[in-house]
């Protein structure tokens, strides 16, 4: 992968992006989404931002390279204090992290004001979806579109999500398997699903033969394994 040939993840990431959007790239690594988006004439401006020091000189190398000092800022801040108000960000990527880490870099954003909630946000977690929908329900975001797909024997979600001015109340379903992919349900979709409903299976055994109290996990994965079930037998 690199600026002109990004992983196919990336890519469906990119093409969420509206033309001409202002981008923060949190985690951007080595800048392959903001570069490859600004050479691609989509952005006016980008922040690339890195909390780790390798990342960090491996992204401002890329954008040197690419003589994009002019529209790319690179910046060695935690999450979205990478981003200031004079920057006018329009569009927010968070990719290629659990779940967990990018809500609390969300909420670490919303609770310091980095984050102004005019933003679109496009999300690629790498596991822990529905914990993110957990917080974008909390925090009065609408899921505008979803996308799914398989790249070297993983499977990735993308989340796409605005605040809009009629709130939607998800439903316990549509966080755990995302209100958009539930509709599609794609055969990428049921095929995580079926992995997913053979993992739980395997971890209620797993309960059952441990000792100490697991009542409320149990319960959970009881509840979510029925869950699976029903939407796997609605395409037999």
């Amino acid at each position: 992968m690199n600026e002109n040939q990004l992983s196919k993840r990336l890519e469906r990431v990119g093409a969420f992006v509206p033309e001409q959007s202002r981008l923060a790239d949190i985690g951007s690594d080595h800048a392959y989404l903001p570069v490859a988006l600004m050479l691609q004439n989509k952005l006016s401006f980008a922040v690339a931002g890195e909390v780790v020091k390798g990342p960090y000189e491996s992204a401002k190398k890329q954008i040197q390279k690419n003589d994009l000092q002019e529209k790319i800022v690179v910046r060695l801040a935690d999450g979205l204090e990478a981003v200031t108000a004079a920057d006018a960000i329009d569009v927010v990527t968070i990719c290629g992290m659990g779940g967990a880490l990018i809500r609390s870099i969300l909420d670490a954003g919303w609770n310091n004001q980095h984050l102004q909630g005019t933003e679109r946000l496009i999300l690629q977690p790498n596991i822990g979806e529905k914990t993110l929908r957990d917080w974008l329900t909390d925090h009065g975001y609408t899921i505008l579109d979803e996308d799914i797909l398989e790249e070297n024997h993983k499977i990735y979600e993308i989340i796409v999500a605005a605040r809009e001015k009629r709130r939607i109340a998800y439903t316990e379903k549509e966080r755990l398997f995302g209100p958009i992919l539930l509709k599609k349900r794609s055969a990428i979709f049921l095929k995580k699903w079926q992995q997913e409903l053979k993992q739980r299976e395997y971890v209620l055994k797993q309960l059952a033969q441990a000792t100490g109290e697991h009542e409320e996990k149990t319960a959970r994965m009881q509840a979510e394994l029925l869950q699976i079930k029903e939407v796997l037998a609605d395409e037999s």
